[in-house]
């Protein structure tokens, strides 16, 4: 008679087997222990290897009267020495196992596992995953143009006063995007404007041309610094923000009651927070700009030794209307951006509140590739118009 011992422990539950094999030809498994899904089970396996490595083994007898928990996990090992056990044509006897076990072993085998439902792992060819991408993309980019195209004819309604939404809607919209975000872009644009003096000051120290930092901070801040810096805030603050209203909307239902009573969800919630940023953010941009002149003031005066009527001269004599015409036409460009990428992500968004959270981080990562990628374009554009 020889005997194996296979356990596995963790924590204070533990689960072993112990194989005897008798002298008649008969391999006793007993299962001892604490059966479930937190313990870890012995490698099944070491059975099959035992039955290879021994003497001929005519039939399986599993013993499991000192099993104290089972669940799942020891029917499967059960089903498992079954199957063997028919693979090798060997007789299993499950005389011993717990109440309740047999008639769950009757149920399983009289509804046999459809063919051709489990998920078979296939490991798909560069050329596939490529052409999977690019359908993706394209699907993306034929649902933006719709967006857009949709969102100009309800401009259109608009201009024929067609268009059904409340106005009380729009300045509620112009008072969310407008003043109550001045104080987080006026802590940046200061920022954003001491950065640039610092920066400055470093190199132009050495050469003697302290004064003209406040030419770098006010060009800066007015070409490109305070619509850019304006913009980022938005998408992170009014963008993600109109994604998570149009999605909550969505998942509520709210969006299908607007379109069975007749009401275009275009004209009724989009227009509204279209209009109020696109009107907000040249206003925005400007604010920024003196904020940002201001910050690089208080790092000229008070640590470059410049008086205060030499940076604010300078700054003037650096500084036209054609700077500042610049900077608020791409703000206006980045406010219909920030808007489009936050309302179009929310229309979007799938109905349950893991999607409305993910609508909101598309609408800030669109939002912001659009307004770098736009900034780009712009600024070619300008130089090669001689702005």
């Amino acid at each position: 008679m020889s005997q194996e011992q296979l356990s596995s422990e963790t924590g204070v539950s533990n689960c072993d087997i112990r194989l005897c094999r008798l002298d008649d030809g008969t391999l006793l498994i007993d299962m001892k222990g604490h059966w479930v899904i937190d313990n870890t089970i012995p490698d099944r396996s070491q059975i099959s290897n035992f039955l290879e490595s021994s003497q001929p083994i005519h039939q399986i007898k599993i013993q499991s009267s000192d099993i104290k928990r089972w669940d799942s996990v020891f029917l499967i090992f059960i089903i498992y020495i079954k199957k063997l056990c028919k693979d090798r044509g060997i007789e299993c006897r499950t005389d011993e196992l717990p109440q309740g076990v047999p008639n769950l072993l009757r149920l399983i085998a009289a509804v046999p596992e459809v063919q051709g439902l489990r998920k078979e792992k296939t490991k798909k060819s560069v050329l596939f995953r490529l052409g999977e991408l690019t359908l993706l993309n394209y699907a993306n980019f034929c649902r933006q143009l719709e967006f857009l195209g949709e969102l100009c004819l309800s401009f259109k309604r608009m201009l024929n006063r067609t268009a059904r939404y409340r106005s009380s809607d729009v300045w509620l919209m112009i008072e969310e995007c407008g003043p109550k975000a001045l104080p987080i872009v006026t802590l940046i644009s200061i920022l954003v404007g001491l950065i640039l003096a610092f920066v400055g000051a470093v190199q132009l120290s050495m050469f003697g041309a302290q004064l003209y930092i406040a030419n770098l901070v006010g060009l800066g801040m007015a070409r490109e610094m305070g619509a850019m810096m304006t913009a980022v805030i938005m998408a992170g603050r009014t963008g993600a923000a109109y994604a998570a209203q149009l999605g909550t909307m969505k998942v509520n239902e709210e969006i299908d009651a607007l379109k069975t009573m007749g009401i275009s969800p275009m004209d009724f919630l989009v227009l509204p927070r279209v209009v109020a940023l696109v009107l907000m953010m040249p206003l925005l941009c400007l604010y920024a700009d003196f904020m940002g002149i201001l910050g690089g003031m208080v790092v000229g005066v008070g640590m470059l030794d410049l008086t205060f009527v030499e940076y604010y001269t300078q700054t003037k004599a650096a500084l036209g209307m054609r700077d500042f015409n610049v900077g608020l036409f791409k703000s206006a460009v980045f406010g219909v951006l920030v808007a489009v990428a936050g309302c179009m992500r929310g229309m979007e968004s799938g109905r349950s509140s893991s999607a409305v959270g993910e609508a909101a981080t598309r609408a800030v990562v669109t939002g912001i590739v659009w307004i770098i990628v736009s900034d780009a374009i712009l600024t070619v554009v300008y130089n090669a118009l001689g702005v």
